[in-house]
């Protein structure tokens, strides 16, 4: 099949788009294309033809212009099937369906409940935009073929109303970030922990950096990522636990390896907010993925997950103290650290793993055209 990924969002080279699923669909025989608007230009890679809509600044250029340039490349492209990656390509969608294409639609997050978690707005506002979201994604979402979604918790909601809805999830892919030939240093004595991912309030910086200043190790954080509030980091920055920090700015796949190869444990101590809850962390798994321990928010999904695994610790992430105990305690117990890590990768290895995922991604495909 020649098939058509779109985003006007996502970059050209997202781990789930691009490395899990216009990968996997490409390596079984499909004619894969990705529709990107980053301003990097076409490009070939592993497989994949990249074309670029373009760059544009401001969320409502991207809304507003971006998704047609999106749309004009994609209706070039007169492909066999469509599978959209934002929430604005939702129109477009539709009118895809109106020229007969077969659409997909991906939902890599609870949207209506994420604008409930926005709270810059009023409360009033976030219920009303939530509901109006919710009903315009049920509306263009019945008219597709499939969605796709990035959690069990995600399908659940969407095969209330549609038949073809399947959880693919965003699991880690085998090896990737396990170190390779070389002899890293002990764990125990890299002395380091780490973050990687987006930075912000809500995703628990201001108390990772205030664990900093309450350890009794000399540890120190390994910090890879943007910050996606500029307020957020400056503020930060005037902490005395950022002493212990290490910005490492953005990492490409290789750098997010070999900072995980030699940190002691991985964070994830992400706020309650009504979105998290049920979500499935990319990074949670990764960190499992390269024999990493895990102190993450004690949610009841992610306790079940590494208690039953014995691959972490959970914690208030809204306790700094909290999160520095546990830090200390891995860095004091190496062995202990270094089974939980071993634990993590034995749980991603059979059960955890983007293997498994692909194998319904390719089945849905394949329902499509039977």
């Amino acid at each position: 099949m020649k098939v058509a990924h779109l985003t006007s969002a996502h970059p050209r080279l997202d781990t789930r788009i691009f490395h899990k699923q216009c990968r996997s669909l490409s390596a079984a025989g499909h004619r894969v294309h990705l529709v990107v608007a980053d301003g990097k230009g076409q490009e070939q890679r592993d497989g994949v033809d990249i074309h670029d809509a373009g760059r544009l600044p401001g969320r409502l250029n991207r809304i507003l212009r971006t998704t047609r340039r999106v749309e004009r490349l994609a209706r070039a492209l007169d492909a066999d099937v469509y599978h959209l990656h934002d929430p604005e390509l939702l129109p477009v969608g539709l009118r895809l369906k109106r020229r007969g294409k077969v659409v997909i639609y991906d939902a890599h997050e609870d949207l209506p409940r994420q604008v409930l978690a926005k709270h810059y707005l009023s409360a009033p506002v976030r219920r009303v935009l939530s509901r109006t979201v919710e009903g315009y994604q049920r509306h263009a979402c019945r008219r597709f073929d499939a969605v796709v979604a990035a959690t069990p918790h995600i399908r659940d909601l969407f095969s209330v109303f549609h038949p073809r809805a399947v959880d693919v999830n965003n699991f880690p892919l085998g090896g990737e970030l396990v170190a390779g030939d070389a002899s890293p240093a002990p764990r125990h004595e890299a002395a380091s922990v780490c973050y990687v991912g987006s930075i912000g309030s809500i995703r628990g910086i201001r108390e990772i950096v205030r664990a900093m200043e309450r350890l009794t190790t000399p540890c120190r954080l390994q910090l890879a990522g943007r910050f996606s509030e500029a307020s957020v980091e400056q503020e930060v920055q005037g902490y005395p636990g950022w002493s212990r920090v290490d910005a490492l700015g953005h990492l490409d796949r290789a750098g997010v390896r070999r900072v995980m190869t030699t940190a002691t444990a991985g964070l994830v101590t992400l706020h309650p907010v009504i979105n998290y809850l049920d979500a499935l962390p990319v990074k949670m798994f990764e960190y499992m993925s390269a024999g990493l321990p895990v102190i993450a928010s004690d949610f009841p999904l992610w306790r079940e997950i590494i208690t039953s695994s014995d691959c972490g610790l959970c914690v208030d992430p809204l306790d700094p103290s909290a999160i520095a105990e546990a830090i200390d305690y891995l860095h004091a117990h190496p062995e202990r650290a270094r089974k939980m890590g071993e634990n993590g990768q034995r749980a991603v290895a059979e059960r955890f793993n983007w293997a498994q995922e692909e194998r319904k991604l390719l089945d849905t495909y394949q329902a499509l055209f039977r």
